[in-house]
């Protein structure tokens, strides 16, 4: 039998992540209103994202927790494009066209309300468990079966076909639940409802 450890979450970090899907305020070209290229550059460049495209991105920052965390960047997971601010300066990476990534936090106790997945303040309640993930489709057709472990933030994060509609059940230490999934464009990118039983 593996082992799974829950992390329990602090009633003041769950109140504060509450807002877990704002972005920061950009700073902008003044003729044009749009974040300038320079600043979009070193702010990607100040917190090592540099070079990475957006899948990259997202697979850095989900799997960060606690300490290693930026305390000064939001990461919002949209589902066109990523938003990266750190309360100054603002860019945007395109998400791809075919896929969108979803990240889900299945949980026993805790949780806290979230639409757009942020990729460096939503925490949930557990840490490195062993979860097993089924999607399917409206027709019942399996899109994605794997087991995985969550990461430290207490989330894991898939890439799914867009424009689906189905449903996504999750095994963590003989607890389950299913729930409704999509990928359109007025999706959400995160998934806290997801309640154990």
């Amino acid at each position: 039998m593996i082992s799974r450890r829950l992390a329990a979450v602090p009633v003041a970090v769950a109140l504060l992540l509450a807002g877990c899907s704002s972005s920061g305020t950009p700073s902008s070209d003044s003729e044009t209103g749009a974040p300038s290229a320079a600043d979009a550059s070193s702010l990607l460049r100040d917190f090592g994202l540099d070079g990475m495209d957006t899948r990259e991105v997202i697979d850095h920052l989900d799997r960060l927790g606690g300490d290693d965390r930026p305390t000064d960047l939001m990461a919002s997971i949209r589902t066109d494009e990523v938003v990266l601010s750190d309360g100054t300066r603002e860019t945007t990476l395109p998400m791809p066209a075919d896929e969108l990534y979803v990240s889900m936090a299945p949980y026993v106790d805790q949780t806290h309300d979230c639409f757009f997945h942020s990729l460096t303040t939503c925490q949930g309640e557990l840490v490195n468990a062993d979860v097993d993930i089924l999607v399917r489709d409206d027709q019942g057709e399996v899109v994605l079966e794997e087991t995985t472990t969550t990461y430290a933030n207490g989330f894991v994060g898939v890439w799914l076909p867009r424009d689906l509609t189905g449903t996504v059940a999750l095994t963590v230490d003989g607890r389950s639940v299913e729930a409704p999934l999509s990928t359109t464009a007025d999706s959400a990118t995160c998934l806290t409802g997801l309640q154990l039983a």
